[in-house]
């Protein structure tokens, strides 16, 4: 909170391209405004993730808290950003929606919104999974844009072995992705859940988590969808061209090149985390040659969902990794 512990929402659409509108949220508190940094989420819910309506979680908050103006945004086909027409058909009909090219775009929208408030100034940039990639392929291309940037959780293209790649291809075939369930998947409430609960080591999973922050979790998810109370259980459509251009990052196909970028990047993952690999970790690390400040980072314990965890849990960890850049940039 600020120190009168005021904090303001304002909330924007844009146009990304001609028909693409695309929805982006200012968190701040009261006086003037402070340098920016732009939240981006990841291949499951959408930005709102950042703010979620409890005392101590929202990511958004605790920037403001230490004299930032955060902003959220969803790309499109999530939340209250406008959904391609492969999103409003049924989805076989289509290839997987929402490319890393279009995700590049829309951050490139909403980085010139907040250029625009806050006269030219550079934002700094956080990354959540195959948010972290988009942000990173978004700034190895625009550095003169970006202040600092954190890759949280992501893949990068490097061949190693990902548990996750056997869900993404065809069960008759190794080796392919399986195109057959079309341009989204459909995630209930069980769906948002079930990877936090595994990678929690704990039977009471209110060891790692709040109870409170998961049941937000999964309401505000399913609410950013408009259609999810039309399906029993109800579910949130979720694009799945992310799950494509993830299973050939795995296989070391690089969507762009971590040398490109020339901004200070913290790489940070959770030990726990099912998503991204150490190999991630380290190939960055190495890779980031021209970026003036490099750190990598690895929280014992950390799940994916780390800034959503107990801060003992390493929220507290990511959070100060965080601060300790944006004060440094």
């Amino acid at each position: 909170m600020t120190a009168d512990g005021t904090i303001q929402r304002l909330d924007f659409l844009i146009e990304s391209e001609p028909g693409s509108q695309i929805w982006a949220r200012q968190v701040r508190g009261t006086g003037d405004l402070r340098p920016p940094v732009l939240l981006i989420h990841g291949g499951g819910p959408g930005g709102i993730v950042f703010d979620l309506p409890i005392p101590g979680y929202s990511l958004a908050e605790d920037l403001v808290a230490a004299g930032y103006t955060a902003y959220l945004m969803d790309v499109r086909g999530w939340g209250n950003s406008a959904r391609p027409q492969a999103l409003r058909e049924p989805r076989e009909r289509n290839p997987p929606a929402v490319t890393s090219e279009e995700a590049v775009r829309d951050i490139g929208a909403v980085v010139g919104l907040i250029s625009s408030i806050h006269s030219g100034e550079r934002v700094g940039l956080i990354g959540w999974a195959t948010g972290g990639h988009w942000a990173g392929m978004y700034t190895a291309r625009h550095n003169e844009t970006v202040q600092c940037l954190v890759i949280l959780n992501s893949l990068y293209g490097v061949r190693a072995p990902w548990p996750l790649r056997a869900a993404f291809e065809r069960p008759d075939r190794p080796g392919v992705f399986d195109y057959r369930d079309g341009a989204y998947r459909l995630v209930d409430r069980r769906g948002l859940l079930a990877s936090w609960d595994r990678a929690i080591p704990a039977e009471d999973k209110s060891e790692w988590r709040d109870p409170a922050v998961a049941e937000a979790y999964v309401q505000e998810s399913l609410a950013s969808d408009p259609t999810s109370g039309s399906r029993t259980p109800p579910s949130m459509r979720i694009p799945r061209a992310f799950q494509l251009e993830s299973y050939n990052l795995s296989f070391g196909h690089k969507y762009w090149e971590a040398a490109a970028i020339r901004v200070p990047t913290l790489v940070i993952r959770g030990d726990r985390d099912h998503w991204s690999r150490p190999e991630d970790l380290e190939a960055l690390r190495a890779e980031l040659v021209n970026a003036p400040r490099v750190r990598a980072v690895t929280i014992e314990g950390g799940t994916h969902y780390l800034f959503l965890d107990r801060p003992e849990r390493g929220r507290a960890r990511f959070l100060d990794e965080v601060l300790a850049l944006l004060a440094e940039s």
